[in-house]
């Protein structure tokens, strides 16, 4: 039986450093993915947007305050197909061109780009491709329209002849319409070609859009405004249609999938929701001195050289010197308010203590939305109280060669949301594959994947899903990473060197195992794209599908006769 072909379609999509297609969580994990098809050979492509001024440049200003600013991107590497398509968004025929990543590139499989920054196009019409997740709502849909309306046309266009269209995230959704539109409204023929992931239960990450704003930005392709609402309501729901539209969905992690399946139980013709736990793709993000280090002595050299690596660049950004020798936590994430990156300083004399007797060092990293008004007051709140303690620093521009400076000259990689609300997180993966230790909430891969004691700590605690206010919440969860801090970590890191380096061993292990995205894609091949039935594509025939009666039995003779 031969695989599928697949197209993955994902509003970001992190490659490489030197192409700004990405924001963070969710481009790492599809660059990851794209990585792993390439590495396998595995039939896929991807659709992703060639945003002109990439998410935004994240930097201090003049006055000490962090500042969003817009740098236009020029690329000479990409490669021109000579394919265009057109879309008809609110009103406007948007032309949209497409650019191909080659496997040669960067390693992944081929990825196709698309922009509206074109000549021919109105001002406004080659704005939908200037900046990821614009704060414009109606500059927001018609980015979504082009991924999946002009990104369909667009494969058919190139002869990529996808049995399989994988939205990552809601994004994509128009690409299932466009689907609905050359089906002629058969809901059915479009649910065996469609599959969706769901990332997040933070309602941020579920839009929400009045249908006839949907309509007028040519979200929905050619299909009535009755057959939007009936999938998605008048207030219409992404997640909730792509659910309906899709023959089968997956949630991040294990947890998340019970998330999933409890959040959204309400929603009738829904997809069923499997759980497929993310990875990270250790080929681009293990540094080879970690594979090499045979010996635990060697795996703790390799970290102090790692570690002066990260403090030179430090220095040289925030102008505070650190030391290799000092235990080193990292928090870089998204700064997003349940993500809680204040946490660790709570109590501001207990933190304090530790940092003045050099017992650690705190990095922060990680940008906001632009429009975020909390997640950037965080920022500058946590940046300005840095420069007045000691052994704490905020490092602006979290991008993917800063992320993997963080995971291999960490020590502790600390992740402090407020559960259940981490679906995922992929970033202590690849900090574990580099010999950094999990200090976690109990959320998202962390309940499969740091166990403590043994390769990572974990904040649990009797009441874990108890009802309590927000703030009590937040000081009992403090007060759990600090207990394990103070009376696990530190005496570990200074007082037993051997048993951190088995730590570090386990950690690494623990990711080579099972937290490589090799695994990853090849499990959404075989619990995702591979349909239970398939036609034949040679003769247009059915294939019979597999009963159960059909898989074979043993029984106990059988098994006392294998020798």
């Amino acid at each position: 039986m031969s695989l599928p072909n697949v197209a993955y379609f994902s509003m970001e999509i992190a490659m490489d450093q030197s192409l700004s297609t990405y924001s963070g969580g969710l481009g790492f994990l599809a660059g990851s993915h794209m990585l792993s098809a390439g590495y396998l050979q595995l039939p896929m492509a991807g659709v992703t947007m060639l945003w002109s001024y990439g998410y935004y440049n994240q930097r201090i200003a003049q006055d000490g305050q962090v500042e969003v600013a817009y740098i236009r991107k020029y690329y000479d590497f990409l490669n021109d197909i000579g394919i265009s398509t057109e879309v008809k968004i609110f009103g406007e025929d948007v032309k949209v061109k497409a650019y191909l990543v080659e496997p040669d590139l960067f390693g992944t499989c081929p990825v196709y780009l698309l922009t509206t920054d074109i000549e021919g196009n109105s001002e406004w019409a080659k704005s939908i491709s200037h900046k990821l997740y614009d704060g414009n709502e109606k500059i927001r849909i018609a980015q979504e329209t082009v991924l999946g309306v002009a990104g369909v046309r667009i494969l058919q266009k190139a002869g990529y002849n996808f049995d399989i269209i994988h939205m990552n995230e809601g994004h994509a959704l128009p690409a299932a319409f466009e689907l609905l539109s050359q089906y002629k409204g058969d809901i059915e023929e479009v649910k065996k070609r469609t599959v969706f992931t769901t990332h997040t239960p933070v309602a941020a990450g579920n839009e929400v859009h009045w249908i006839d704003t949907l309509l007028e930005g040519g979200f929905f392709a050619d299909c009535s405004r009755e057959t939007a609402v009936n999938l998605g309501g008048e207030n219409f729901s992404l997640t909730v249609a792509a659910l309906r539209m899709s023959r089968i969905a997956n949630a991040v992690s294990q947890l998340h999938g019970l998330v999933a399946n409890k959040m959204w139980e309400w929603v009738e013709g829904r997809c069923p929701i499997r759980a497929i736990t993310n990875a990270v793709n250790l080929q681009y993000w293990q540094d080879d001195r970690i594979t090499q280090s045979k010996r635990l002595e060697d795996l703790l050299a390799v970290k102090r050289e790692m570690k002066a690596e990260l403090f030179e660049y430090v220095a040289n950004v925030a102008g505070k010197r650190f030391d290799p020798d000092v235990l080193t936590i990292t928090w870089a994430r998204r700064f997003a308010d349940y993500k809680r990156a204040w946490l660790i300083l709570m109590d501001k004399e207990r933190i304090e203590k530790l940092l003045d007797e050099n017992k650690i060092q705190i990095i922060f990293a990680g940008k906001f939305h632009p429009d975020d008004v909390m997640g950037k007051e965080m920022f500058n709140k946590l940046l300005n109280r840095s420069h007045s303690m000691k052994n704490v620093v905020v490092l602006p521009g979290y991008e993917l060669q800063l992320s993997g400076m963080l995971k291999r000259g960490s020590d502790i990689w600390l992740n402090t949301p407020l559960r259940p609300f981490e679906a995922s997180g992929t970033s202590g993966m690849s900090a574990n594959a580099n010999g950094a230790l999990h200090l976690s909430i109990y959320d998202g891969w962390t309940v499969e994947g740091t166990f403590n004691g043994i390769n990572g700590y974990t904040v649990e605690y009797e009441g874990l899903d108890d009802e309590m206010p927000w703030e009590e919440r937040h000081w009992k969860d403090h007060e759990c990473v600090m207990e394990i801090l103070e009376n696990q970590i530190i005496p570990t890191y200074y007082e037993n060197k051997m048993e951190w380096a088995r730590l570090m061993r386990q950690a690494i292990r623990t990711s080579e195992a099972y937290f490589n995205s090799d695994r990853m894609v090849v499990e959404y091949y075989n619990r995702l794209y591979k349909p239970i039935a398939h036609d034949d594509s040679s003769t247009g025939t059915k294939k019979k599908e597999m009963k159960i009666s059909e898989t074979p039995t043993f029984d106990a003779w059988t098994f006392s006769n294998i020798k």
